[in-house]
């Protein structure tokens, strides 16, 4: 149902948003909008950090406990 909006579907649909709405609220929607995109990809972002960092220390745990010989005397 979707793909059959053509431009001018889409238009006259922004139109009516407009009207309906008024551009100032549709403006302070769009904004809202952005700001939440921002703020996922920033959650996004330092999660992936995060995991990256996990992953650094993990790998850097690899030496044995134990104490040898060597180490006692």
């Amino acid at each position: 149902m979707l793909n059959n909006i053509g431009p001018m579907g889409l238009l006259l649909i922004a139109v009516v948003v407009i009207v309906l709405f008024g551009r100032g609220k549709v403006s302070s929607l769009m904004g809202e909008v952005g700001k939440g995109i921002t703020a996922f990809k920033k959650g996004v972002s330092e999660g992936k950090d995060e995991i990256e960092k996990e992953k650094l220390e993990a790998a850097r745990d690899v030496t044995p406990e134990e104490e040898t010989e060597k180490d006692k005397a």
